[in-house]
């Protein structure tokens, strides 16, 4: 009886629309939440504070010696302002002028 069903698409058809309004659910329950989506977590901003800014701290001070020494080579090169601005600027911009736990530089507009 219940193979029958199924062959007919009688069952098909209730299953199949089950299914999508139990996979749309979560996306509406996001929605509720849209303005504080890009809000970093409490977690985030902790392992921002732990792991994130001293390792961007150690990359600005290594991209700036890293920098230095290259330094005649981009000279020769003609690279100069792109090899501070990758080595040196974006580092120190992301490390100091950052919120703490968001993913791109800049001051938030609380």
């Amino acid at each position: 009886m219940t193979l029958q069903l199924v062959r007919n698409g009688r069952m098909t058809r209730p299953l199949v629309l089950a299914a999508a309004l139990l996979l749309c659910h979560p996306t509406l329950a996001a929605a509720d939440n849209a303005e504080d989506a890009n809000a970093p977590s409490a977690i985030e901003m902790g392992a921002d504070l732990v792991i994130g800014r001293p390792a961007l701290l150690a990359a600005t001070v290594l991209g700036t010696a890293i920098w230095i020494v290259g330094l005649p080579f981009s000279a020769a090169g003609g690279n100069v302002k792109e090899s501070g601005e990758k080595l040196v600027v974006w580092p120190a911009k992301n490390t100091f002028a950052r919120c703490l736990g968001c993913p791109t530089a800049g001051y938030r507009k609380d």
